[in-house]
């Protein structure tokens, strides 16, 4: 599904100094104040924070995010109560999301005269508990791209997910149950689209046990749109001016099941095993670990990152594409993902010599050769991309951003950059809660009773049992699922070839590129001096060994993106690596609860519904993240969240669309669709 332009939103201030939206004619709070506001309404009007007293996880629903200052006031809420949830989960969606400057501009306003208001009594908040909050706000403010942003505060603890684009449309594609559901919005009368009954009809399938309702209007719309998709609505006194306002508790008559994809999640887990120590078995045992889970992790080999994850660095960077399918969304979402998990550890912790951090890397935008400038330019004004996500440079341009004299246009993905593989590897993995055993090589899996799987080693022995397994051993996976979970699987398993330059060749070059360029291969300048570029793929190739012509073809990979003429003899200083890539037909990875082995004696999807990926019965509690591909540093983040929520019953950070293109079970609802049609 194509995701729509994001058009920003137009922010003034009125006499009194509070914030409004002229294309709407209201303003986004009340004069009382926002924080006030937030806090009568919506905190109170959904009986919080008692209600989340004791929980595990909490999760909010807000229909307009606004200005952010009904989530500030929940997180300074959740700051300030002995008895917060362990985890808070909150999750909002606006159509015109304001930009990072106007977003430090309003809070700024609001600190300097007051504007967020408090009240006297109960929690009593005021602008000063969110100062800090509002800062980490901005700092961690997203492209305004038309797809679910997710942000994370107090070392995960506190988690936003951010949905820019028309309320009704995301509320049909989010997956998350929640607890509380902030109504938010300009008026009725001048934003009818927030109040519809769409909007309403998609609120139900978005609910858990006990969850309730509360917003500021007390129109009839409003009251019986509620009522008609099984709320229990009541009046309450209102803030400020407004004498009453509504809040409302989901109780309906029927409730539909689960599908089998929602039954597979396991929040009661408290343990899990990843087994593969590269790229995507450390995100994986990072992500379990930030959702509170004790995580072993089973490496066959002596260290880490042996495979491909060993490579000396690699690209970190979107896609851009005409018709913006899921190929394209989702390495946009992980690279946006990637580059906020890698960021903090490219800055962090002592200084060396060849870096900044712990992690050896640099976010400094990637350069991406493509044909036609005035095509490009068109495409970019169809996608309606931020600067800040991509841009479009002519041929000046794009030689003033490289460093270099080489002729031809490219997109510039300010945000992307390369990192150091290995080096992230042994940081995702760092985590208290994460236990590395290398060394063990996995020789079968054992189901229990009781939800439970054992893990086996060489003559049997048992490594290691919990109530969660990932497989994240690449195309090595396979062996260990079982048979027939994986028969519909379309997975490949390619060699590549990376070579590089040694410093001293590297220095004796006229030009030496600025940032990293891609285009049919890329090329990496490190900063040690080398210069990595490549890389070769080949199917059905178990050759370990480097070869000459490999070097040859990456070297003239070097030569056409760089445009530099190398002198005779460069290609004898050339050093190179070998490893292999898993992928799937489709170039997407595989991601999630595997589908059932065998389903003969019990749980079957119904015909109309076998074609769906969601409906495709599970194995309980065998769960896979692999087929990375070419792309493993820009896909591991993201897919190990949306593993880790998916295991954890939290929010999942992509679209429901998004997540039928990389459900491990999207092969099996494939054949299902191919054999109705026959």
């Amino acid at each position: 599904m194509k995701t729509s332009p994001v058009i920003p939103a137009t922010i003034e201030f009125d006499a009194e100094g509070v914030p409004c939206a002229p294309a709407f004619g209201d303003r986004y709070h009340a004069r009382a104040g926002a924080l006030a506001q937030a806090e009568h309404v919506f905190l109170r009007g959904n009986g919080l924070p008692r209600r989340w007293a004791g929980c595990t996880r909490f999760t909010v629903l807000e229909t307009g995010f606004g200005l952010g200052l009904n989530f500030l006031a929940t997180w300074a809420a959740w700051r300030e109560d002995a008895a917060r949830p362990e985890r808070l989960h909150y999750v909002a969606v606006e159509r015109h999301p304001p930009r990072r400057e106007d977003l430090q501009r309003v809070h700024a306003a609001m600190r300097a005269n007051g504007a967020a208001g408090v009240i006297e009594g109960g929690m009593a908040r005021g602008t000063p508990q969110i100062v800090a909050p509002a800062a980490q706000l901005q700092a961690a403010w997203p492209p305004l791209t038309g797809d679910l942003h997710r942000l994370a505060f107090e070392q995960g603890r506190v988690e936003l997910l951010l949905a820019f684009g028309d309320a009704a449309t995301w509320l049909r594609r989010l997956q998350l149950k929640a607890d509380a559901i902030y109504l938010d919005g300009f008026a009725p009368e001048r934003n009818a689209g927030m109040w519809s009954p769409a909007l309403f009809g998609a609120l139900p399938g978005l609910c858990a046990e006990g969850a309730t309702a509360a917003t500021w209007s007390v129109a009839r719309a409003v009251r019986d749109g509620l009522s008609a998709q099984g709320f229990e609505v009541e009046r309450a006194p209102g803030f400020a001016d407004k004498r009453e306002m509504t809040v409302a508790r989901f109780a309906p008559r029927h409730r539909p099941p689960p599908n089998a994809r929602q039954r597979s999640a396991r929040p009661a887990a408290r343990a899990a095993i990843v087994i593969g120590a590269g790229l995507a078995g450390a995100a994986t045992a990072h992500a379990l670990a930030t959702q509170g889970l004790d995580v072993t992790v089973l490496e066959a080999a002596a260290d880490v990152a042996t495979g491909a994850s060993g490579n000396p660095a690699g690209l970190v960077r979107g896609l851009v594409s005409r018709d913006d399918g899921a190929h394209a969304r989702w390495h946009r979402a992980a690279a946006l993902e990637a580059q906020r998990l890698i960021a903090p550890w490219l800055v962090a912790g002592p200084a060396r010599s060849d870096m900044r951090g712990p992690v050896c890397g640099r976010l400094g935008g990637v350069l991406h050769f493509a044909g036609d400038f005035d095509t490009m330019q068109r495409q970019l004004a169809a996608g309606g991309w931020p600067s800040d996500y991509v841009q479009a440079l002519d041929t000046h341009a794009a030689s003033a951003q490289s460093g270099l004299e080489r002729a031809g246009p490219a997109w510039l993905f300010p945000g992307g950059g390369w990192v150091d593989p290995a080096g992230l590897v042994r940081c995702l993995a760092s985590s208290p809660a994460i236990t590395l055993r290398t060394g063990c090589a996995v020789t079968g899996l054992r189901r229990l009773h009781a939800q439970r799987w054992q893990v086996l080693g060489a003559g049997g022995a048992v490594l290691a049992e919990a109530e969660i397994v990932v497989l994240a051993n690449a195309a090595d996976a396979t062996r260990l699922a079982p048979a027939g979970a994986v028969a519909e699987w379309r997975l490949a398993r390619s060699r590549g070839q990376v070579s590089w330059l040694p410093a001293g060749a590297a220095a004796s070059w006229p030009q030496r590129p600025q940032v990293p360029l891609a285009g049919n291969g890329y090329v990496v300048p490190l900063p040690d001096g080398r210069v990595l570029c490549g890389a070769t793929q080949s199917t059905d190739d178990d050759d370990g060994a480097l070869r000459e012509a490999d070097h040859a073809h990456n070297l003239a990979v070097l030569q056409r993106l760089t445009g530099v003429t190398l002198r005779p003899g460069t290609l004898d200083t050339m050093a190179g690596r070998v490893a292999w890539r898993c992928h799937t037909d489709d170039r997407l990875p595989l991601v999630g609860a595997l589908p059932a082995a065998d389903i003969a004696g019990g749980e079957a999807a119904a015909p109309a519904r076998a074609g769906q990926p969601r409906h495709v019965p599970r194995e309980d509690g065998l769960f896979a993240l692999t087929a990375l591909g070419s792309r493993g540093i820009t896909s591991a983040a993201l897919g190990a969240r949306v593993l880790a929520a998916w295991v954890c019953g939290a929010p999942l950070p992509i679209d429901t669309d998004l997540l039928d293109a990389v459900d491990a079970a999207r092969h099996r609802a494939r054949a299902a669709r191919r054999a109705a049609a026959r």
